[in-house]
């Protein structure tokens, strides 16, 4: 705004100085002619007074007549000449008239004989200085006639000119300062509106929509200063909407229980809710702005998205998924993005996640028959035995006491299976609580060997254990120690003879690793998903003939969950297998508090 203050004060100031000096270029040389004519005015009056006053003097009286001269000219302060008709000089009052020239060709002579009077302005070499002449031919009363020239020193009027010009100079600077001093007055009145007009609206194009301008008076700038802070009122207003508008839209997207991926139709993901970290267990956020087939890993969702891209149809499938040890069941829907030019703008998934559902279906399906399979072999025995006892075998002692053995093992394992089914379901059970204390992992690791140390013993393995840093943490004993001799005891059986057991706990910065690991069989990668489930056996051969019921896992990871505790599982065929579970050092609810 300082340049276009300068731009106009700089040419109203050229301006101003332009009409100054062309005034004072017109009103120097007319004050100059003005004073010249009235020099001229006056030296031919005082000519005029010469003559007379010479008229009754005898022009042979020389002496006389320069006295009477010289008196004249001192009284009139000029030069003063008497010439004689042929131009002899009869009397002068600035040198001897002996010493003169004849005067008859003088200009000033030359004209006052064509005229009445003549008058000259030169430089006169006998005074060594400009004057103003002016001659008048006369005659006296003695009947003698010649020309009286009377002259003036210029000086005078070049000390008046340039007083002249001093005036002028002076009059018109003082002008100039007075104008320009109003006119910088005048311009910020005016200025003052635009620029405060200018500074809101910058601060409207940075988004400050609450900056305002004074309004003024002037009907011009008030009115476009009116119109500036009703503009910012009203994107005020809008702002304010937009945003109530956006945050309920984020806070919905963002809360909403099912994934949400927004891809535009140059395949980058756009938008991507909360949701989708959970279901994909992965640091989705840093999906965003990246194109949709380098950071989606499943092979499924890939192929959905680029049917909707061919066809530009609304989609619907379901999906299995294995993300980490879990499988899930994704409801997905696509649809495409039309603008109103009928163009593809993007497509947009939204992931219902019916694991859960489908687990409970799945359980309410296999529940019966995994239960009656589970049982169908111990009842078997059972019934098989004891008709053999009863159809004679107990007459047979030896008979007899080898299927009442098998009978008593049998009942062993169906206690057994009744049993991990209450207690999974009293884990499942709405009103299951932990009982929060101080455990230190490290005594619960001993315990746990001490129970499983001779069925290791058995299978000639080794129970090793390695700790690092504090062990303390907030659980439930009772329960963690049920996690770790599942594991544990999960190890023996799927080991083979001389094996090793490694149980290691190690501290981190909020949380507590306990690994458990062994030297079995494995698993493969494809099953690993799928451990967890009830029921679900590795090797089912072994499974039995150790007595398990296959819900150890399935138990641990109910229990875990209860907990707060991250669980995963690496394994490879062959070589062994490690469960790994990461507990909070304190209770989790809290931390979320």
């Amino acid at each position: 705004m300082n340049s276009y203050r300068f731009r106009l004060i700089v040419p109203l100031s050229l301006i101003i100085l332009l009409v100054l000096f062309s005034l004072g270029a017109v009103l120097g040389p007319f004050f100059k002619d003005f004073y010249l004519e009235r020099m001229f005015d006056r030296i031919e009056k005082e000519t005029h007074l010469v003559v007379y006053q010479l008229e009754e003097i005898d022009l042979t009286d020389e002496t006389r007549l320069q006295e009477r001269v010289s008196e004249i000219a001192e009284r009139l302060d000029v030069r003063l000449t008497v010439i004689e008709e042929e131009g002899e000089v009869l009397a002068e009052t600035a040198t001897s008239p002996e010493e003169m020239d004849n005067h008859l060709n003088r200009p000033e002579i030359q004209s006052a004989v064509d005229n009445e009077g003549g008058r000259e302005t030169r430089y006169s070499a006998t005074v060594g200085k400009e004057l103003l002449y002016f001659a008048l031919p006369f005659e006296t009363e003695t009947g003698s006639s010649g020309f009286i020239r009377l002259g003036v020193a210029m000086d005078e009027l070049n000390a008046v000119y340039q007083n002249i010009w001093t005036l002028l100079f002076v009059s018109f600077f003082i002008a100039f300062l007075i104008i320009l001093v109003l006119a910088s007055k005048l311009t910020n009145q005016m200025v003052k509106p635009v620029e405060d007009a200018r500074r809101v609206a910058n601060e409207l194009a940075k988004g400050n929509f609450e900056a305002r301008t004074f309004e003024g008076e002037n009907l011009e700038t008030g009115e476009l200063n009116r119109s500036i802070n009703v503009l910012a009122e009203n994107l005020s207003q809008i702002t304010r909407t937009y945003e109530s508008q956006q945050e309920r839209l984020e806070t919905l997207i963002e809360n909403m229980g099912s994934g949400l991926i927004l891809i535009n139709a140059k395949g980058d993901i756009t938008l991507i809710n909360r949701s989708c970290k959970e279901l994909f267990d992965e640091e989705t956020e840093l999906w965003k702005n990246q194109l949709y087939y380098k950071v989606i890993k499943h092979k499924q969702i890939i192929q959905f998205i680029q049917e909707i891209f061919l066809t530009e149809c609304r989609t619907r499938k379901h999906l299995k998924l294995s993300v980490g040890i879990y499988i899930k069941h994704v409801d997905v829907h696509g649809a495409p993005i039309i603008g109103i030019d009928e163009k593809l703008k993007g497509i947009v998934l939204v992931f219902h996640d019916i694991t859960e559902l489908k687990k409970l279906e799945q359980a309410r399906k296999d529940f019966v028959a995994n239960v009656s399979h589970e049982l169908r072999t111990p009842v078997t025995s059972l019934k098989g035995f004891t008709e053999t006892l009863l159809d004679g075998a107990m007459e047979d002692e030896n008979l007899r006491k080898r299927f009442l053995t098998i009978i008593a093992n049998e009942s062993e394992r169906l206690e057994g299976l009744i049993v991990d089914l209450l207690e999974l379901s009293k884990i499942e059970g709405a009103k299951f609580q932990l009982n929060w204390q101080h455990v230190t992992l490290e005594s619960v690791v001993d315990e746990v060997f001490i129970i499983l140390k001779n069925k290791a013993e058995a299978k000639k393995m080794r129970l090793e254990r390695k700790l690092i840093g504090s062990t303390c943490i907030e659980g439930d004993p009772h329960r963690i120690k049920q996690i770790l001799i599942n594991l544990v005891n999960n190890a023996i059986v799927y080991s083979p003879e001389g094996g090793r057991i490694n149980v290691r706990v190690k501290e981190q910065t909020e949380t507590v690793v306990l690994e458990v690991e062994d030297t079995g069989i494995g698993i493969n990668k494809k099953e690993i998903p799928r451990v967890f489930e009830r029921f679900y056996r590795v090797d089912r051969a072994r499974s039995r003939n150790s007595g398990g019921t296959g819900l150890g896992l399935a138990i641990v990871k109910h229990l875990a969950e209860a907990h707060h505790a991250k669980i995963s599982v690496e394994s490879e065929v062959g070589r062994g297998t490690n469960f790994r579970l990461m507990f909070y050092k304190k209770r989790q609810s809290e931390l979320e508090e």
